[in-house]
């Protein structure tokens, strides 16, 4: 396929900048009103595809089952799609606190970090990124806090953007992590941080409550920089009630990197390159995912990266086998899938890879159309956007 056929207008006011909350007034003691919001990571909205008969779910049923206009499937509905013994995979990576800002010696300059992966522990060495590029140089020293106990060294050039640095904090391995990560944000997509209001000035800063917003609610596994956004609609409730309904849950690890954001430079998506992103599958995971294959039950797997890394293990028989190791898979249709027959995923930006393994998925014209509806009807786009869930019925 080709690149431009997943262009379409998403309208920026789409984009959604927070996870879908509540806003609560409450009066203070001095008479004045405050607001606060309350993450309700289980409210988004929810839109339903159905591969064979080529329809689509967007309200909620009344007794009769026909579609109540304008009152419109959440995500907790995804319930109603499953029976016991089905089994979801999750992807339990957990995202660090990867962005950093620091200041460039003797000239102040105010310089991004973006902490990648570490390459060696004993020599605190790290694989980062860094803005602007330009200002950043082998042997410049970079200061981390007014202290300047967290100093960091450039000590090679990896990219155009690229470098590595050590960093100059005498202390043990877990100390100094733990205070690196401490200088560190929710490494949010640009498209929210830099989003601008009205004058044109950048208005949604990560913040504390980002830390926990940005992360599935069973993250285990350390390594990851974005979050694997589809899992973030979970929350301990709705787990809680899947587990009484007798669905199965299986585990991966994928650690999740920027190559999900990265633009496509060419029209013939077959010449395009992804970055390799690590990922671990166990023999329990297996064990539960092949069980209910074999029993004839659904698996339903949660986000692009879960579809990434089951593809990338399964056998010529169809059953998933163990695996560690990297993977630079890139799903796009036409595919054919082997594991998974359920998927459930968010609305993503145009010409993003994320849409394209969706579209592989739930099928090109069918992902389509429900992307216009979503347009069409506010649906919210992005990591704290709304959900699609896609079924093989």
């Amino acid at each position: 396929m080709k690149l431009s056929q997943f262009k379409f207008k998403l309208p920026e006011e789409q984009i959604a900048l927070y996870p879908h909350s509540i806003i609560h007034s409450v009066t203070n003691d001095d008479g004045s009103e405050g607001l606060f919001r309350v993450t309700r990571r289980d409210e988004c909205r929810l839109m339903v595809l159905h591969r064979k008969s080529q329809t689509i779910d967007m309200y909620k049923k009344d007794k009769k089952g026909k579609p109540i206009e304008g009152e419109f499937l959440d995500f907790r509905n995804v319930l109603d799609y499953f029976d016991e013994n089905d089994t979801f995979v999750f992807n339990d990576t957990k995202v660090f606190p990867a962005r950093l800002y620091g200041m460039k010696e003797k000239t102040d300059a105010k310089i991004e970090v973006f902490l990648l992966r570490e390459l060696n522990a004993e020599m605190r060495l790290w694989d980062v990124l860094v803005e602007p590029a330009r200002k950043i140089r082998i042997g410049n020293k970079l200061f981390f806090d007014d202290s300047g106990t967290m100093v960091a060294e450039v000590i090679d050039n990896t990219t155009s953007r690229g470098r590595t640095l050590r960093f100059l904090y005498d202390c043990p391995h877990d100390e100094f992590k733990r205070e690196l990560f401490a200088l560190g944000e929710a490494p949010l997509p640009h498209y929210i941080i830099d989003h601008k209001d009205a004058d044109g000035n950048p208005d949604r800063p990560a913040t504390k409550e980002d830390l926990d917003d940005f992360q599935t609610i069973y993250a285990k596994n350390e390594g990851a920089v974005t979050a694997p956004a589809s899992g973030l609609h979970f929350s301990r409730e709705m787990m809680k009630r899947m587990e009484i309904k007798g669905i199965n849950f299986a585990y991966i690890t994928l650690h999740c990197g920027l190559g999900n954001f990265h633009g496509i430079e060419v029209e013939d998506l077959t010449k395009h390159k992804m970055d390799s992103e690590q990922m671990i599958i166990s023999a329990e995971a297996c064990n539960t995912v092949n069980r209910t294959k074999e029993a004839g039950h659904r698996i339903c797997a949660v986000g692009t990266s879960v579809i990434k890394a089951t593809e990338t293990a399964a056998g010529t028989d169809g059953l998933l086998k163990e695996y560690d190791g990297w993977t630079n898979r890139f799903i796009f249709p036409p595919y054919d899938f082997n594991i998974a027959d359920a998927m459930i995923a968010n609305f993503y930006h145009p010409l993003s890879t994320l849409l394209m393994s969706t579209a592989a998925f739930g099928g090109y014209d069918l992902v389509m159309k429900a992307y216009e509806l979503a347009v069409e009807n506010g649906y919210l786009f992005g990591c704290y956007g709304d959900a699609l869930l896609i079924v093989d019925d």
